[in-house]
């Protein structure tokens, strides 16, 4: 009886101990099939993430032709207008090469225009992205109350003017002399404006990048022309970019190719690559000298690397990408932030410095622009490196020290530290370029064909 009862409590003791097994396997089970759909749920959602931050700005052609053809979808329906739009649209004259590529929204593809290479720009990919001008809207409310209003060619200038200062940075004032002259100018056309008119020049007023670029090209050759547009897209003559990788930053051996006129030697003679370093280093000066005295204000370009510049084929350096320049109101504003050290006053290339009594950034640039150029681009060019041989010649050592105390001296506040050094610098160039032609006076080319105007509006 005993046996029996011990082995009955022993079968109903081993069969509580696999029921008690089981629901710990099960339980077990059920936690890894929770934690496998757990991590196949993270996984996919990064997946989406990065498909929507990453590959939507991955640059395709098939993309890009989309793109182009909602802007003649647009144009067709007489949403936007444009100088450029009859011949990408309907004659054909605009012909598609490639897809450049996208950042942060912003859309850029190289196309050939009747012949002439340019590229074709949008800060936004589709025109309804941009904000509607409010004036329209004001138009349609009034039209519904029996109100006809149409804008003079005052009107737009006024409201466009506005919209340029407030993207420059530059304040309000009394002084508008450039406001004027386009006004002039649209009152000898003696027409009113469309909405879609207006519609395209208001998106294409708010892309910084547009409206520095088309004011500065009537004040300066330092920038790249502004040919046309359609509705949000605009185009913009095509420049071979510089290239971190390149000794010579340029392809300059392609201009090496072809004579290059000159007017000190009274014809066509082949120029170098190597020949043409100072000649090109020149125009950088007379660029920096341009921004900094020609102008209201300084112009301060924050982001300087050989990817935002060209050269023309007259050598002339071309700044073709200046998302990161601003006038000096609005680099003060930039600049005056919270800060706890000095590294939290850089923006970019453009930096100041941390005052910790106050833990705030101070307004005035503490670098130049002459400085980061002298670092980033003079400096690998007048390398004992990359000059070989002449690395040893007593003005090419002369140049280099200049080279090197320019990029080491701040002057962002001493303008007449700044003067200095870019003065020493363009005779050590030009005496440079005299010295290897044997001529006298070529390397004053670019100072002689300077003209000084004022951006006051």
């Amino acid at each position: 009886m005993r046996g029996s009862l011990r082995r009955a409590l022993g079968s109903a003791r081993r069969g509580c101990f696999f029921r008690w097994l089981g629901v710990k396997v099960c339980r077990r089970s059920v936690l890894l099939v929770v934690l496998v759909w757990l991590v196949s749920w993270l996984f996919l959602n990064g997946l989406v993430f990065v498909h929507r931050n990453m590959f939507s700005d991955f640059c395709t052609d098939d993309k890009s032709k989309q793109i182009l053809q909602r802007v003649c979808d647009d144009y067709q329906q007489g949403v936007l207008t444009g100088d450029l739009c009859e011949d990408l649209c309907v004659a054909g004259h605009v012909e598609y090469k490639r897809c450049l590529y996208y950042e942060n929204g912003k859309k850029v593809m190289s196309a050939n225009w009747r012949g002439v290479p340019v590229v074709l720009k949008s800060k936004l990919e589709n025109f309804s992205s941009y904000e509607a001008l409010a004036l329209l809207e004001y138009q349609d409310t009034a039209g519904g109350t029996g109100v006809e209003e149409e804008l003079s060619p005052l009107d737009v200038v006024f409201y466009a003017t506005l919209e340029i200062k407030n993207s420059l940075g530059l304040e309000t004032e009394t002084n508008m002399t450039l406001p004027r002259l386009w006004g002039q100018r649209l009152k000898e056309k003696e027409r009113t404006y469309s909405r879609a008119e207006l519609a395209s020049l208001w998106a294409l007023l708010q892309q910084e990048e547009y409206i520095f670029l088309r004011v500065l090209q009537d004040l300066t050759h330092h920038v790249a022309k502004i040919l046309g547009s359609c509705g949000h897209f605009y185009a913009v003559e095509f420049l071979a970019a510089g290239h971190a990788w390149d000794q010579h930053i340029f392809s300059l051996e392609e201009l090496s190719l072809s004579p290059s006129p000159s007017p000190w030697s009274g014809g066509e003679r082949m120029l170098t690559a190597r020949d043409m370093v100072p000649r090109v280093a020149l125009s950088f000066l007379e660029m920096v000298e341009h921004f900094e005295n020609d102008f209201t204000h300084r112009l301060h370009l924050c982001d300087i690397k050989p990817e935002n510049f060209a050269i023309r084929k007259d050598l002339t350096v071309v700044a073709i990408d200046v998302d990161m320049a601003f006038f000096e109101p609005k680099m003060q504003d930039i600049l005056e932030q919270n800060c706890t050290s000095d590294n939290d006053c850089n923006f970019f290339d453009c930096v100041s410095k941390c005052d910790k009594s106050k833990n705030r950034c101070g307004s005035k640039r503490k670098n130049s622009n002459l400085q980061v150029i002298c670092e980033k681009i003079f400096r690998s060019w007048f390398s004992p490196t990359l000059l070989g041989a002449k690395a040893g010649l007593p003005l090419q050592v002369e140049l280099q020290r200049a080279v090197q105390e320019c990029a080491e001296t701040d002057g962002g506040e001493d303008a007449g530290r700044r003067r200095a050094v870019r003065q020493q610098l363009q005779d050590l160039l030009t005496e440079l370029i005299e010295e290897d032609t044997g001529s006298r006076g070529e390397g004053r080319e670019h100072k002689m064909r300077r003209v000084h105007t004022a951006l006051n509006f």
